[in-house]
């Protein structure tokens, strides 16, 4: 191991001083008598890339460019405790890369199936060979979900597994995506039985598709998934997304009122699970993560679970319409029946009463309100900045602390950073994670996730079709890509109107829905990354 490691270096010191002890001609004795070397001019370099050689014919069964194999499996043995080395990792890896040249490995790898590589990871070219085999047998389903997801899962052991690891994530998300649309039928009989079906199993394909979407990105190897990932676009939004939301769309156009029976209302949130812990005076902190859609809650989810003495269970809720971000934030804050209300002006603010629920510091006034100095609002960042000490002070005994935590919103809401929503879901994860541990280390056992809206996101760039003309007239006071707010408002049957009333709020100010997934055009603004609609 240690004359091979001289191979990548400049100079040679360790093998020089066997010269000079003349005792080259042994060494060489030895290597033959336990690894089957011989050399007419045996060196460390003709040694090593024989030992390259031998063992990828050892494991694909045949001989390389038709010779016989010249080292013995102890000399496999060798190779493989040697290649798994933290110590020779760089080594290993250079020689792989310079003799997979000289031995002629990609020509060779091309002619072999898949089942004969599988197992082997000498050269970064045989995972390549592995990925592109599986992308077709995935794309051509000539392979079964279990097979796949066998093989994808198996090379975690393989030594160039962590530069690839994206990439077999994809295939294997791919496969399951495939399989999961081919068994699901879309059916609803009624709205509580879509939301049903939707929270039960419908969603895991809206999770799938992110998981492969961010894989794709993270892989940094669009060429290679091309055609897979153009399949899965065309799969997810022609026979998932806009069957979905069209059927859903036939049971809103039904609605006098926006309600879904048996399904309770994001305005119920403080009552139904605040109120209980703040009754009897027990320290509760919610947690409103901005856009964290359903799917997402599931997964993050999982994560908590995966943590010691941590526990976790999901519910349901019905965003309130529009689903914006300021209607979803005031929702969830305490308040008296049909007390929220759409600012009669151009902001979009939605208030309790005559109160404001715009910013952190009219949602802190608000909680003050309630439940004087043991109600708070705060920011996350505030909460993960703090020392150990400072959150001990802020969240003291029998508090009620909302804390306002911004990635998934904040990055898709921009035209200039829509692309990048699933990355921005996948950070949020982790900073969910440690915003529980900073709470747990502050005494706070009681925790709720929850989010003011969901959102939708389709990858590839948008059709003129799903684009819809802004023919929304009376007394228009804001404009967005997924409603429009305003009073006496009527359009063309593309929309739903909905009234305050209908709406379960005050006031005058009512609101225009895009129905399925279509987008109002909205300049400045971007399209792909999308909420506010009663999808």
């Amino acid at each position: 191991e240690a004359l091979l490691a001289e191979l990548v270096s400049a100079k040679q010191p360790l093998y020089g001083l066997i010269q000079r002890c003349q005792l080259d001609g042994f060494l060489w004795q030895q290597v033959e008598r336990f690894y089957g070397y011989t050399s007419e001019q045996p060196s460390v370099k003709d040694f090593a890339i024989e030992l390259f050689k031998s063992c990828y014919s050892m494991g694909v069964n045949s001989p390389l460019g038709g010779d016989s194999i010249k080292l013995s499996n102890d000399a496999l043995v060798f190779f493989k405790r040697w290649k798994d080395s933290r110590t020779h990792e760089h080594t290993f890896e250079t020689l792989s890369d310079d003799y997979a040249e000289l031995l002629g490995i990609e020509e060779d790898v091309n002619k072999r199936n898949l089942k004969e590589v599988i197992e082997l990871d000498y050269f970064r070219l045989i995972d390549k060979k592995v990925i592109y085999e599986l992308v077709k047998a995935v794309e051509q389903r000539t392979l079964s979900e279990g097979e796949v997801t066998l093989w994808c899962r198996g090379r975690r052991q393989a030594h160039w597994f962590a530069d690839f690891k994206h990439l077999y994530e994809a295939v294997d998300i791919a496969s399951q995506f495939f399989v999961l649309l081919d068994t699901i039928q879309l059916n609803m009989e009624s709205s509580g039985e879509a939301v049903q079906s939707y929270v039960s199993h419908w969603f895991k394909l809206d999770q799938l598709y992110r998981q492969y979407i961010y894989c794709l990105k993270a892989s940094s190897q669009n060429t290679l998934l091309n055609s897979l990932t153009a399949k899965i676009e065309s799969l997810y939004t022609n026979r998932y997304l806009l069957p979905l939301n069209n059927a859903w769309q036939q049971h809103v156009d039904q609605m006098s009122k926006w309600q879904v029976p048996d399904v309770i209302p994001q305005s119920q949130f403080y009552k139904k699970w605040v109120k209980p812990y703040a009754d009897k005076e027990q320290k509760i902190c919610v947690i409103v993560s901005d856009a964290l859609r359903f799917e997402a809650g599931h997964e993050l989810l999982s994560r908590i679970r995966q943590e010691d003495r941590f526990q976790a269970s999901l519910e349901s809720a019905l965003s309130s319409l529009p689903s914006y971000t300021q209607l979803g934030m005031a929702s969830l804050l305490p308040h008296e029946k049909n007390a929220l209300n759409i600012a009669d002006n151009r902001t979009g603010t939605v208030r309790i009463a005559s109160q404001s629920t715009q910013g952190t510091d009219n949602r802190d006034k608000i909680l003050k309100g309630v439940f004087g100095e043991r109600g708070s609002a705060l920011q996350a960042k505030q909460v993960l900045d703090n020392t150990f000490t400072e959150n001990r002070k802020l969240f003291t005994k029998g508090c009620v602390s909302y804390v306002y935590h911004n990635r998934i919103d904040h990055t898709g809401d921009k035209m200039q950073s829509e692309g990048e929503a699933f990355e921005a879901v996948e950070k949020a994860f982790e900073e969910l994670v440690k915003l529980l541990k900073r709470l747990a280390s502050a005494d706070v056992y009681n925790v709720l996730i929850t989010s003011d809206h969901g959102f939708i996101y389709q990858n590839k760039a948008l059709e003129e079709s799903d684009f819809l003309a802004n023919d929304v007239k009376g007394d228009v006071l804001y404009n967005d890509r997924r409603f429009v707010l305003g009073k006496n408002l009527n359009c063309s049957g593309a929309l739903k109107v909905f009234s305050a009333e209908q709406l379960n709020l005050s006031g005058d100010v009512g609101a225009a829905i895009p129905k399925g997934v279509q987008r109002l055009r909205l300049s400045g603004s971007g399209s792909r990354f999308v909420h506010g609609g009663a999808t």
